[in-house]
């Protein structure tokens, strides 16, 4: 009786997930944001969510702001969607893919409000380092669907790859602001990197004319 139970709050779990879940299995995916809420309101998206600790909380805190959370590993997006559904969130939904043909393609132009780039893996080897996620063509997508003025959060424990990270935004045509950057100490791996004692470096980034508060 105890499993046939458990089994039952799987399967309802399930069912709740696939409301924040979006499907993304037909040969030709595009987002519309105001479609896939069913209102318009700003929208901040994280590149690489994990469980979603960061965005679930920041969500939760920000209802009148939308937020998709992007995670390429399948059963991390599905434990985020469950994770999202049991708090009853409306304001945010999981996309199970890579963030690179996500933003390169399939957002329109100008669309974002704010997008969370939080310990990304960094390929630490020289040879690998085109396989960051980071890259000046990336960057530029993310300047096509960005809006002007809005920010780009980035954090990482790697002062390496925070240097070039930031001298790419730069090139890009990215000012830096004086904007907390929320993902520094409230994602899992923030979390854990501060209480081994690591330093982060996190920096908030914008197009156009800088932008004051925190």
């Amino acid at each position: 009786m105890g499993r046939l139970r458990n089994a039952r709050r799987i399967w309802r779990e399930a069912d709740m997930a696939s409301k924040v879940m979006v499907s993304c299995d037909s040969d030709y995916f595009a987002i519309e944001l105001e479609a896939l809420f069913g209102r318009w309101a700003p929208i901040e998206i994280e590149l690489g969510a994990g469980r979603g600790d960061f965005i679930i909380e920041r969500a939760a805190a920000m209802p009148e702001r939308d937020f998709l959370a992007i995670e390429s590993a399948t059963t991390i997006a599905q434990v985020m969607a469950i994770r999202a559904a049991r708090q009853g969130l409306t304001n945010l939904r999981v996309i199970r893919m890579d963030a690179r043909p996500l933003v390169n393609l399939m957002l329109p132009a100008a669309s974002v409000d704010a997008f969370h780039i939080y310990f990304p893996d960094p390929w630490p080897k020289e040879r690998h380092v085109k396989h960051r996620l980071l890259t000046p063509w990336f960057v530029a997508s993310i300047a096509r669907v960005l809006k002007l003025d809005a920010p780009l959060y980035f954090a990482t424990d790697v002062l390496e790859y925070a240097e070039r990270t930031f001298a790419m935004l730069s090139a890009g045509g990215f000012h830096e602001l004086t904007l907390t950057v929320p993902g520094a100490s409230m994602t899992g791996f923030a979390r854990k990197f501060i209480a081994e004692g690591r330093v982060i470096h996190a920096g908030a980034y914008a197009l156009g004319t800088a932008i004051a508060g925190a």
